[in-house]
C-alpha cells in the first residue's frame, strides 16, 4: 500500500508538482479537510458534476479523468482545493511528458557554439532524467547588470544509473561567471568560450535508482561592471513539470514594464506571452506547470 504524503495548508505545492495525480489529489483533499460528498456538491455548484464514487476512484488511482467534462472538473478541483492553476491537470500529462525525448541542443540554442561545449564534456545524461521542478532567481545591480543567478532543480531518474547533469548558461553580453557555488552536488568538467557561454557538469553524490529524485542548487556570480540586462530565462532540453522564474531588481534600476517571453527553439523569434506585474519589493516572478522543452524567460523595459 502506498503512503500518501501530507500536504499542509501553508505549502500547497509540497506534493502537487511531483505527483502522481491520485496521490496529489488525495493529499490536497485531506489537507483541506473536505469530504468527498462536500467536494461533489461544490463541483455541482460550479457546473462540473462528479459523483462521490468517481472522486473516490480518482484519488485511489483506479481510473483517471480523460474526457473533456472530467478535465473541466479537475480545473474546478484546483479552484476548490486552493491549488495553483493547471497543477493537477499537468500531472495528467506526466506520462507523455516523461517519455518525451530531449530537444537537441542545436535546435534549442541560437548559438551553435553551446553544443560544442556540451559535446566536449559528453552527453551521457541524454534521456536519463525528467525535470520535476526548477527555480531560477536572478539578482540585478544598481545599473541593471547581472550580479548573480541561482538555480534550484529537482530531477527524477527515468532509468537506473543517472549521476550527473550538464548545466549551461550564456550571458546576454558575453560575460563569464567570476565565481561558482554548488550545493547538493559538485562541479565536474567545465568548458567555456570567449563570448560568455559556460557548460559544466553537476555531479550527484550517488547514481540514482529508477524513479529516484535528486535535489541540487548552483550559483553563478558576475563582476559588477557588466552592462545592463534587458532579459533572461531558461532553455529546457527536457519538459519541466514546474518552473519559477524570479527576477530581483535594484531599487535604483526598476524597469517600467516586464513581459513573459517564450520560443520553441533557437530559430524562432521571442514571443511576448503576457505582461507581468512588478511587486512593491522591486521583483517580478511567474510560476507555471507542464512546460514543454524550449526557451522560457522574461524581458523588461526602461522608459
Amino acid at each position: 500500500m502506498r503512503s500518501v504524503p501530507t500536504l499542509t495548508e501553508d505549502d500547497p505545492l509540497q506534493i502537487v508538482p511531483a505527483g502522481p495525480f491520485d496521490q496529489a489529489l488525495k493529499a490536497a483533499i485531506q489537507a483541506r479537510g473536505l469530504s468527498l460528498e462536500a467536494l461533489s456538491r461544490r463541483l455541482q455548484a460550479l457546473g462540473s458534476p462528479v459523483s462521490v464514487a468517481c472522486l473516490s476512484h480518482w484519488q485511489r488511482g483506479r481510473n483517471r479523468p480523460e474526457r473533456a467534462d472530467s478535465l473541466k472538473a479537475v480545473r474546478g478541483l484546483e479552484e476548490i482545493l486552493g491549488l495553483p492553476r493547471h497543477s493537477l491537470l499537468t500531472l495528467l500529462k506526466t506520462k507523455a511528458r516523461d517519455s518525451a525525448p530531449q530537444l537537441p541542443l542545436d535546435e534549442l540554442c541560437e548559438q551553435p557554439r553551446v553544443k560544442g561545449l556540451v559535446d566536449a564534456i559528453g552527453t551521457r545524461t541524454n534521456g536519463q532524467m525528467v525535470g520535476l521542478s526548477l527555480h531560477s532567481q536572478y539578482l540585478l545591480g544598481r545599473n541593471g547588470q547581472l550580479l548573480q543567478t541561482r538555480t534550484r532543480m529537482v530531477f527524477q531518474a527515468r532509468q537506473r544509473g543517472a549521476d550527473r547533469w550538464i548545466a549551461v548558461y550564456s550571458h546576454q553580453h558575453g560575460l563569464l561567471p567570476s565565481a561558482r557555488i554548488a550545493e547538493g552536488c559538485r562541479f565536474g568538467r567545465t568548458r567555456t568560450d570567449a563570448v560568455g557561454a559556460i557548460a559544466t557538469e553537476l555531479l550527484f553524490d550517488h547514481p540514482l535508482a529508477k524513479g529516484e529524485t535528486y535535489l541540487l542548487e548552483y550559483t553563478f556570480t558576475f563582476d559588477e561592471s557588466g552592462p545592463p540586462m534587458t532579459g533572461d530565462g531558461r532553455a529546457f532540453r527536457i519538459p519541466m513539470h514546474q518552473f519559477m522564474l524570479d527576477i530581483r531588481f535594484h531599487p535604483e534600476a526598476v524597469p517600467t514594464r516586464c513581459y513573459r517571453v517564450w520560443r520553441p527553439d533557437g530559430r524562432t523569434p521571442l514571443q511576448d506571452r503576457t505582461q507581468l506585474r512588478l511587486s512593491l519589493y522591486n521583483s517580478v516572478h511567474y510560476l507555471d506547470f507542464g512546460l514543454d522543452a524550449g526557451y522560457h524567460g522574461m524581458r523588461w523595459e526602461w522608459d
